[in-house]
């Protein structure tokens, strides 16, 4: 079977699957597997958190998920990457973000793996929207409102 090299990336709204994230950055050679799991998470900056609405333009995420993927890796060495995000209404305990890395080492698989995680959260155009008992705020970036 050939071995993929190019990044694996998903965006969707069904349940994300980790064990196939994980078994496309394996590979006989490589001592470091990390597989990541952001979860949604009851309380953030303070306020209670009820659930999570993610959205996105999908084809633009995908697109840039795997233009960060491909930046990384290549700054770590290659390692194999897959990037799993899920959309629509999550509620808390939820995985909304699965990034796997693949690697020779533990360094370069903790370096990519941290990395991709902080460079999607800074450019990838996913929007979240979080619903708690005093009302809904948007994280990272208001949307803007209509005039």
């Amino acid at each position: 079977m050939a071995v993929p090299t190019e990044p694996w990336i998903v965006v969707t709204d069904a349940v994300l699957d980790d064990a196939a994230a994980r078994r496309y950055v394996e590979r006989p050679d490589h001592g470091a597997v990390l597989v990541f799991h952001g979860v949604v998470r009851d309380v953030h900056e303070g306020r209670a958190v009820e659930r999570v609405e993610y959205s996105a333009y999908v084809a633009m995420a995908e697109a840039e998920l795997r233009t960060v993927a491909v930046e990384v890796a290549a700054k770590h060495g290659g390692p194999a990457v897959a990037v799993l995000h899920r959309l629509g209404t999550l509620a808390v305990g939820d995985t909304s973000l699965v990034v796997a890395v693949g690697a020779r080492h533990r360094g370069p698989t903790f370096a990519a793996g941290l990395e991709i995680i902080d460079e999607l959260k800074r450019r990838a155009p996913i929007w979240k929207r979080e619903i708690g008992p005093d009302g809904v705020r948007w994280q990272d970036g208001e949307l803007p409102r209509p005039t």
